[in-house]
């Protein structure tokens, strides 16, 4: 969910990373607690998701290198795994983590390596994606819905997908409105404005839904995972399809934050979980371990969590989380949401979908 790709370091490591390591990589059953097995760790995650400080403190503490770059969407990330570029960490989500485990993409957990697992609140390590948290571990979760500028368009407007797709309504927006460049998601929406599941796999829904966007096109300013909340919170858009945590974060420090809510609209909306994962070419397998557990820890899971504002998995650590989050997830807990699913082959149908709508 926090995403915003810095297109040239991801280029350079995307280099960095395919030339892989010099140090011979370990297997997973042999790592212990602690251990490193590379002087660096390239790490592939959506962007601004990752607390810097918690970087520096692992940096510092194991004195390895841990080089981030950043992916706009699980098919983009998808698609740099299976053309064998080398990441070492990467933080899929719920639906991508069950393609991956199908493809062999993915290495299974020691973990004896992890002794932090044990942190983890059991919902999360049961998920019907990675029943076990064999391959995963829970990183965020949060949802996805509609940030709006009631100063720029009135509070008196309907909590729904509407205010994305219905033409005669974005017509009078300023700046018009934002929708992310994510197949799963915009497909899902437009499939929910239109009365059906964002899982729905019939090939006529989906078809209706591209020609719903195709249809909004003229006042959607434009398709993106990166910079809308930004946008949003500058008065370039006046309503954008986001992740909660950057929304959350993005409208607050606006010059004018009371002039901005978030909404899930009530046609249903995205619940997702993000995980760690380790790629199966990783060449930093154990380090890659160490991190995991890093992050497991209850004090820098709260850290995490206290600097993104998505709801945290880690039980433990939720002594240490700052009340404000705590009360948003809490408050959004009763909200009609659903959690994407792997539809298998149907998949690239989303895909060529949005490119459709889009064209």
């Amino acid at each position: 969910m926090i995403r915003k790709a810095l297109v040239l370091l991801a280029v350079l490591a995307v280099v960095a990373a395919a030339c892989g390591s010099d140090d011979e990589t370990v297997s997973a059953a042999a790592c212990e607690p602690g251990q490193v097995d590379s002087t660096s760790l390239n790490f592939y995650n959506w962007s601004e998701y990752m607390d810097p400080d918690l970087i520096e403190a692992f940096e510092a503490e194991y004195s390895v290198d841990v080089v981030e770059s950043f992916y706009e969407s699980n098919e983009a990330m998808l698609s740099q795994i299976q053309s064998g570029v080398s990441y070492d960490l990467i933080v899929p989500s719920d639906y991508m983590v069950n393609i991956m485990i199908t493809e062999g993409l993915l290495v299974e957990f020691n973990k004896d390596a992890i002794p932090n697992f044990v942190n983890m609140d059991s919902e999360f390590t049961s998920q019907p994606y990675d029943d076990g948290a064999k391959f995963s571990a829970a990183y965020q979760y949060g949802t996805t819905g509609l940030g709006v500028n009631i100063g720029a368009i009135g509070a008196d407007v309907p909590i729904s997908w509407a205010l994305l797709f219905d033409p005669e309504l974005t017509k009078d927006f300023p700046g018009g409105v934002s929708v992310l460049n994510d197949p799963r998601e915009t497909m899902g929406a437009a499939l929910m404005y239109l009365g059906y599941s964002l899982n729905d796999a019939n090939i006529d829904h989906l078809n209706e839904a591209t020609a719903v966007i195709q249809t909004a096109k003229a006042n959607i300013a434009t398709f993106d995972s990166d910079q809308y909340d930004e946008a949003l919170a500058a008065g370039e858009v006046s309503v954008a399809h986001g992740y909660s945590g950057n929304m959350i974060i993005s409208m607050g420090e606006a010059d004018n934050p009371d002039d901005f809510v978030y909404m899930l609209p009530e046609e249903g909306a995205t619940l997702w979980i993000d995980n760690l994962a380790i790629p199966s070419n990783s060449a930093a397998v154990c380090t890659a371990h160490t991190f995991i557990d890093f992050l497991l820890d209850a004090e820098n899971g709260a850290a995490l969590t206290n600097w993104n504002y998505y709801g945290s998995p880690n039980a433990a650590s939720v002594p240490f989380l700052d009340q404000e989050v705590v009360d948003f997830y809490s408050d959004t807990a009763s909200a009609k949401t659903e959690v994407i699913q792997d539809q298998g082959d149907y998949e690239i149908n989303y895909t060529d979908a949005l490119a459709r709508a889009k064209s």
